[in-house]
């Protein structure tokens, strides 16, 4: 049996990159899985079914409440509960660098708009599916940025601080319930829309990679031993912690 066996979990960003590697990796230790992006997840769901496992597709723009409390829904009435919830979608390689003064309100919006404001609907909306069995895990997505005061991303970097804010405020609120909040923070990772974009504005893999005490790539696959970790029995007396996996870039 695997750690998660009657478990069921809902990761947004699901439909590619990172999110996708944690929704096959709690799916092949036993957990029923939702899908959930703005993309169709379908092909994701189809892998994680031909490997023996239960997945479902669970459109949602985790910026937009109703959009929220049905992707919630819909995975709650396929499986008949929700137990994990990794709060992965954000807004990094759709937005672009620029020096503080250079952002506009616009991009800064946007990106509030679905790194923070998306955290917390979709903690919203799926809480009281976890009060019904006085359980549950959340796994918020922030980064090792949060922790750099790096240049060129603020709108990004003060997003991702606001995660680990939520993540600890949050844990308070609900420890009574049953329920975890902890906070995984990844360094740069190959991702295919990472690297798609790697050169911007001075940014490549090497210069990371430069950054870290283990010199090499961060891939997807590196996050999910963690983040199955926060998510599973093993990190039951563990909340409001965030944990940097970022090859030792960071180190607090």
């Amino acid at each position: 049996m695997g750690r998660f066996e009657g478990r069921v979990a809902l990761i947004t960003g699901a439909a590619q990159g990172i999110g996708a590697a944690f929704a096959k990796g709690l799916a092949a230790e036993g957990a029923r899985v939702a899908i959930s992006d703005l993309d169709s997840g379908q092909a994701i769901v189809d892998i994680i079914k031909q490997q023996g496992g239960d997945a479902v597709d669970a459109p949602c723009d985790v910026s937009d409440e109703a959009s929220s409390l049905a992707a919630v829904k819909k995975t709650a009435d396929y499986f008949g509960r929700l137990d994990i919830l990794v709060n992965n979608a954000a807004l990094f390689t759709q937005i672009p660098r620029a020096s503080f003064d250079e952002i506009t309100v616009e991009d800064w919006d946007r990106v509030c708009n679905v790194n923070i404001r998306g955290v917390w609907l979709m903690c919203k909306a799926a809480v009281p599916e976890m009060k019904k069995n006085s359980y549950g895990k959340i796994v918020n997505i922030s980064s090792g940025r949060a922790f750099k005061g790096s240049p060129d991303f603020l709108h990004y970097d003060a997003s991702k601080a606001a995660v680990l804010g939520i993540t600890r405020s949050l844990a308070r609120e609900v420890g009574d319930d049953g329920i975890n909040v902890n906070a995984l923070a990844p360094g740069s990772t190959a991702s295919e829309n990472v690297l798609a974009r790697q050169t911007d504005k001075g940014v490549t893999m090497e210069s990371t990679i430069a950054s870290r005490a283990l010199k090499r790539i961060e891939t997807p696959e590196d996050l999910v031993g963690a983040c199955l970790f926060l998510a599973s029995s093993d990190s039951d007396f563990m909340t409001g912690q965030s944990l940097v996996v970022d090859g030792g870039s960071v180190m607090h």
